[in-house]
């Protein structure tokens, strides 16, 4: 693995993405405390203390892990990238419903351009109304345990609130356009690993205290419990990355066609069919359903509402089940929305491929159909248990909620994911040169 990385800085052209790369990321992180004006910083800090036993409970929590813990903060930066991801979204599920859209993503490269600048359209159109909310939102001692968070509330803060996240969420995504082009990875990804990365030394702060390995008497948590921690975080990273490169292979095999003199097809190849097609979507999805409650229940303050949501709080039994629940229904529903059989079936059938024992068109559809149908439940139950892992690490091991989120969850699989298509894009550059890169057997593959 280090000569790899000496070998990635001997070929120019990669060694000065590696550098781009880096320095777009360091830019966004210095922006992550920056401090939106008009804001007691102080005050604020106070008021995300008292409640950072409950931290990830809310929308709120979820935006500020996305964010690398600037929502907490709340600097120019403090929506982050979620505007982005949430038009992205949007515009994969409106491209599967509405026909000028799907048209438009078959158009290549020019249909890829108009939909990314819808999805542009989109981040700002969000961001405005986000960030309209969280002014009204910190204007509000009441939700603030009597805390003045703002100094001058009014119109005048309202719109500068207004300018400065949306501003900040505009130069995000430019950063990761940025990185996509001149740097190496996915831009928009890696931003947001740089922001949950971010998190690690507090974590791990906190899990120091915990030991207090010089005081004995201070000590929360044994010896014996950090190794079981060990353990159990390399059984997760080593699971996620089973599952997020897992894929079941469908062998297809084209016929030969005599074109004048020319022979084309004959050849064997396969489709391969992942077991965890949505990734992280389905989890962000049941996220902000689960916890949408939550969060509307620090605004209404009704006696029956208020006990509803609070059955719906991590670390309840309901909790859990809901969220799993959630979590296996999204991922069939994205997989429906961006798998479609009979497409790939109809394709096949045009260009003279066809499964071995199956026949072209409808049949081979059904049986795409079956197997996707089985091996996405396979998927969505693994998602279902590493997202609800945490909560079971918190109760057993009692362990903050911020260390417990690296045993699973939206964290881990972004880190991961992102992680490995990273070393890919390396990998393809060395292996072009010529070098020895990180896998001596050759790219990183996909398993049965």
């Amino acid at each position: 693995m280090f000569n790899a990385l000496v070998n990635a800085f001997k070929i120019p052209d990669l060694k000065r993405r590696l550098i781009i790369t880096g320095a777009l990321i360091a830019v966004y992180r210095v922006g992550c405390y920056i401090p939106t004006p008009g804001i007691d910083g102080a005050a604020l800090a106070d008021f995300f203390a008292r409640i950072a036993k409950t931290q990830g409970g809310t929308l709120f929590g979820i935006i500020n892990m996305f964010s690398g813990g600037a929502m907490e903060r709340l600097t120019i930066f403090a929506l982050g990238i979620m505007p982005y991801i949430s038009s992205s979204i949007i515009m994969q599920l409106l491209t599967a419903v509405i026909p000028a859209f799907e048209k438009m993503a078959k158009e290549g490269k020019s249909g890829y351009e108009k939909i990314n600048q819808f999805t542009r359209y989109g981040t700002v159109l969000l961001s405005v109304v986000q960030s309209f909310f969280i002014a009204l939102w910190l204007e509000n001692p009441a939700r603030f345990e009597g805390l003045q968070i703002v100094m001058h509330p009014g119109w005048g803060f309202r719109i500068l609130t207004v300018l400065t996240l949306t501003t900040g969420t505009i130069f995000i995504m430019w950063l990761g356009e940025q990185i996509q082009e001149r740097g190496i990875g996915n831009g928009i990804s890696l931003v947001i690993t740089a922001g949950i990365i971010s998190r690690i030394p507090t974590a791990l702060n906190q899990l120091f205290v915990l030991i207090s390995p010089f005081a004995a008497s201070r000590r929360q948590i044994q010896p014996i419990t950090l190794l079981i921690m060990a353990v159990l975080l390399v059984g997760v990273v080593f699971s996620v990355i089973l599952i997020t490169q897992g894929v079941r292979k469908i062998p297809v095999q084209y016929a030969r066609r005599i074109v004048g003199r020319k022979i084309y097809g004959g050849q064997s190849t396969y489709i391969p069919l992942k077991v965890d097609t949505s990734g992280v979507i389905a989890i962000i999805f049941a996220q902000s359903i689960i916890l949408f409650p939550a969060t509307l229940a620090s605004f209404i303050p009704n006696p029956g509402f208020q006990r509803f949501a609070q059955s719906l709080i991590r670390g309840q039994v309901l909790y859990s089940v809901v969220y799993a629940l959630l979590i296996i229904f999204f991922c069939y529903f994205y997989t429906a929305i961006v798998f479609n059989p009979n497409d790939l079936a109809e394709n096949m059938k045009k260009y003279g491929g066809f499964i071995p024992g199956i026949r072209p068109g409808t049949p081979t559809a059904e049986f795409l159909d079956f197997v996707m149908t089985r091996i996405t439940l396979a998927g969505a139950s693994f998602i279902a248990v590493i997202a609800i892992f945490p909560d079971f690490i918190m109760a057993w091991l009692k362990v903050p909620y911020l260390v417990a989120s690296f045993f699973g969850g939206t964290g881990v699989l972004i880190i991961v994911g992102v992680m490995l298509d990273t070393l890919k894009q390396i990998e393809s550059h060395l292996l072009t040169h010529h070098y020895e890169g990180f896998i001596k057997s050759g790219q990183i593959r996909g398993r049965r």
